[in-house]
């Protein structure tokens, strides 16, 4: 009977001749393997198709079908599956030949015990490393290229821009508060970009030191300073041809400031210690900071800004995308499920409620360690609400500002009254009080500015 355990190795013997498979059968149940048998290509080829086999082991000459016609067979039907050959002895030449085809090994006839237990093992060890190479290939792929996951129309709206955008040369500014999705975005544009072959190059601005971040984007010839023994390429030489992705782009000194313009104005730069080179990059910034508010602060330059804002993204947080928690929900339990070898975990109705409730300050980034954390230590297929954190599972619907007017109040009494209990719900925050009430930063700084000037 077929034993469906995962640990022991399954070898399909295919011969014409009984007494062959009788005893070839016995042999590898000593071996503790499991063991099935087909008398022709045929039934060989069904049993590839309908069972899990690690080696199939077949006579190189059988009347019909030969034992070279099933290896190709085999090839297309399961390219994973490893082939050995038994082979007479004088038809060598021909189990070479169909070596080069694909086959794992061939052995002569007559058989020896050892030698014949030998090739399978290893065709089977060979089998198993492909398999989980494949698989972490996959599993590779799958963490490194994220799904754009959202339904909801603040969403929407901002794929839709990015989509727009990304076919163009024009350089794209990214906003929104840490873990929105920044990078993702960047990436989607790249991807959908004339230049979606080329590199797609991130840097983290805040994340390298000031003193070297100027050599770490333009790169530096040899001797230019104290340590540089040798030359090196710049992030902007590594993305030529593709996007270099800025982010914290706030974080920039004013020296890198000056370069990076020079960058957006004339399509060249000078590596520390170099001389003139040309770029061939397409720039896409990003900042969790209010750019504005640092260009009137006098910390960023305000032709820079200009440069950097041609179309520019804002990421909503996710308490104003909120219908996307149970699609985000869904996507990360299948994410991490399958990262973890786990059967597939549905959350209860009482966890989605404490999740919906929740304000997420750490946007989804936030909710993506959540899932994880819950994934990795859950012991049932069921997400519950004693799965999540306590400052979840013990969330109270968020409040929900409420405004009332006098009737006969001006209408721009009522804009201003607005937009100043919206910056107080979000402490100030203009950029996101802007994404709530579906206006620009700008013109809640004109609102604002107006009442100052009277």
């Amino acid at each position: 009977m077929f034993d469906s355990s995962s640990d022991a190795i399954t070898v399909l013997v295919v011969d014409d001749e009984r007494g062959n498979l009788e005893s070839l059968e016995k042999i590898f149940q000593r071996e503790s393997m499991r063991v099935l048998t087909a008398v022709d290509a045929k039934q060989a080829l069904e049993i590839v198709r309908t069972h899990r086999v690690h080696v199939v082991l077949t006579d190189l000459m059988m009347p019909g079908t030969t034992g070279l016609d099933l290896l190709r067979a085999v090839k297309q039907v399961a390219p994973e599956v490893e082939v050995v050959l038994m082979t007479a002895y004088g038809s060598v030449e021909s189990a070479v030949s169909a070596m080069r085809e694909g086959a794992y090994d061939f052995v002569e006839k007559p058989l020896k015990r050892h030698s014949i237990v030998k090739s399978v093992r290893k065709a089977a060890e060979k089998q198993k490393l492909v398999a989980e190479n494949k698989s972490l290939r996959q599993e590779l792929k799958l963490l490194t290229t994220r799904e754009i996951v959202g339904s909801s129309p603040a969403w929407r709206r901002v794929v839709d821009v990015a989509t727009q955008a990304a076919p163009s040369m024009a350089t794209v500014l990214v906003l929104g508060e840490s873990g929105t999705g920044k990078e993702l975005l960047a990436r989607y544009i790249h991807e959908r970009s004339q230049r979606q072959k080329a590199p797609f190059v991130a840097v983290n601005c805040a994340a390298i030191p000031e003193t070297i971040l100027e050599s770490e984007l333009f790169g530096h010839e040899k001797g230019a300073f104290t340590g540089a023994v040798a030359r090196r390429d710049g992030r902007f030489a590594k993305a030529s041809g593709g996007t270099l992705f800025l982010d914290e782009i706030g974080e920039l000194s004013p020296q890198v400031q000056v370069k990076l313009l020079r960058v957006l104005q004339e399509g060249e730069y000078e590596p520390v210690g170099g001389n003139t080179t040309r770029a061939d990059v397409r720039v896409v910034a990003a900042t969790n900071r209010d750019l504005l508010a640092e260009v009137q602060a006098g910390r960023f330059r305000e032709d820079l800004y200009y440069r950097l804002n041609v179309i520019a993204v804002t990421a909503p947080p996710l308490r104003a995308r909120r219908e996307d928690i149970p699609l985000l929900t869904d996507h990360f339990l299948g994410l991490y499920c399958a990262k973890n070898g786990k059967a597939r975990i549905t959350p209860t109705r009482g966890a989605m409620e404490r999740m919906l409730d929740y304000a997420w300050p750490g946007n989804v980034r936030e909710l993506e360690n959540v899932i994880e954390r819950a994934v990795v230590l859950s012991r049932s297929d069921t997400l519950a609400e004693q799965d999540l954190p306590d400052a979840i599972a013990k969330a109270l619907p968020e409040a929900r500002g409420s405004l009332s007017f006098e009737v006969g109040t001006t209408l721009d009494e009522l804009e201003l009254r607005v937009i100043r209990e919206t910056l107080r719900h979000t402490k100030g925050d203009k950029t996101l009080a802007a994404q709530l009430l579906g206006i620009s930063t700008r013109t809640i700084y004109r609102k604002l500015d107006g009442v100052a000037e009277e």
